[in-house]
């Protein structure tokens, strides 16, 4: 047999399927299997020089860790770290991310007042007008998913000073401090090369594109927020249901046809 890859110790007190998913989870986090089929138990028993049941031991917790998906029938896999996001709804990242799976949290980098008279401009102000501005690092399981600049009209958003968002959203803390609740908005996505230090911050090689989002939120028809997102591409994906284009109507027209 080849000789153990991981840190197997038999004289350890930690079971040996436990030692087991502690080395593979580290190589799943470090991206050992990106992109190349999960190796399979005949495999593992072998690389680990260990028995057929502390493999499948191993690999039940890392199922119920999250880390792998499949078994009973359908081939073992890495579970995917991407978010999908629908689009057409006001959404909350820290939720996308938390009804995924994955365990959200940030690193607030700013959270102050200030007055910006193109922001200003955009949610329909005066230049002076104060604002409160957040700044935060978002984290999935805690890696680096985005980098999120919020800004909110100081008049309606005042008390959100004094939060705390390392584990919560701003619509959250907007409707339990403020009694605010956003009623639409609207988005725009496109491809961007982030700054240096906004590919250092989201762990991403110099050149490497990343998905920007700007968003207005809306008050009953009135912006009360301006957002800009820079996601990871590898890490967050955005989906359309596409409707019938035979029941799709234009004003003043029949059905719209292919």
């Amino acid at each position: 047999m080849a000789a153990a890859r991981g840190p197997i110790d038999r004289t350890a007190p930690m079971p040996l399927w436990a030692q087991l998913q502690a080395d593979i989870s580290r190589r799943i986090k470090r991206g050992e299997f990106d992109g190349v089929d999960f190796p399979g138990e005949h495999h593992l028993v072998a690389e680990y020089d260990v028995s057929r049941h502390t493999v499948r031991e191993a690999l039940r917790a890392l199922r119920a860790g999250g880390l792998l998906e499949g078994g009973r029938g359908r081939p073992t896999r890495v579970a995917s770290r991407e978010i999908s996001q629908a689009q057409g709804t006001l959404y909350s990242l820290f939720s996308s991310v938390e009804q995924t799976g994955h365990v959200p949290s940030s690193v607030v980098r700013v959270l102050e007042a200030r007055a910006d008279g193109v922001v200003a401009a955009r949610l329909g102000l005066e230049e002076s007008t104060p604002l409160v501005y957040l700044e935060r690092l978002r984290l999935s399981d805690g890696e680096p998913l985005a980098i999120d600049r919020v800004w909110i009209p100081a008049q309606l958003a005042a008390p959100l000073l004094e939060a705390d968002f390392t584990h919560t959203s701003v619509y959250a803390q907007l409707d339990r401090c403020c009694g605010i609740r956003l009623t639409g908005g609207r988005e725009q996505v496109r491809a961007v090369v982030p700054t240096p230090a906004e590919q250092r911050l989201l762990g991403l090689e110099p050149g490497t594109a990343a998905l920007y989002v700007e968003r207005v939120g809306e008050l009953r028809g009135r912006p009360v927020e301006w957002r800009q997102t820079l996601f990871r591409g590898d890490r967050f994906a955005f989906a359309t249901d596409l409707a019938d284009p035979d029941r799709m109507t234009v004003t003043g027209g029949g059905p719209l046809r292919p």
